[in-house]
C-alpha cells in the first residue's frame, strides 16, 4: 500500500508518514488479527540525544526526547492525540539548536545558619 492510500484511508497515519520522512524508524509491537496494536517510533541524535513516540491509536498517543546524559533526562514530553503529538514533534527544534529544550539542574541555596558564640 503506497502512502497515498493509507492516508486516504487513514487520515492520522499523515504525521507518521512526516516524521518518517524526517528520519524515525518504527517497531509495531502486539498483534491482534494481524493487525498492530502499538507503535514505537524512534530517531537518534548525535551525542546520545534521542526522540520516541508511542501510538495506540489516534487518540492515544505520547513522545518524548531525552538527552544524552548518564542516567538521562527527559527534556520535552507531550500526550494526547496523534496529530497533537506529531504536531509537537515537528515543531520542536534539533537538540543542538538555540531554542531546543535543555534539562537544567538547579543546585539549592545555602542555607543561612545562624552565628552562635
Amino acid at each position: 500500500m503506497n502512502d497515498e492510500i493509507a492516508v486516504r484511508a487513514f487520515p492520522a497515519l499523515a504525521g507518521l508518514i512526516a516524521i518518517r520522512d524526517a528520519g524515525w524508524r518504527f517497531v509495531h509491537q502486539g498483534l491482534v488479527d494481524g493487525v498492530p496494536t502499538r507503535l514505537d517510533g524512534f530517531r537518534l541524535w548525535p551525542d546520545g540525544w534521542h526522540d520516541a513516540i508511542r501510538v495506540r491509536g489516534d487518540t492515544d498517543a505520547m513522545a518524548l526526547r531525552g538527552d544524552g546524559d548518564e542516567p538521562p533526562g527527559i527534556v520535552w514530553e507531550r500526550t494526547g492525540s496523534l496529530s497533537h503529538v506529531v504536531e509537537g514533534l515537528l515543531s520542536l527544534s534539533a537538540p543542538h539548536q538555540r531554542f531546543a529544550p535543555r534539562l537544567l539542574v538547579a543546585s539549592a541555596p545555602t542555607l543561612w545558619t545562624p552565628w552562635t558564640p
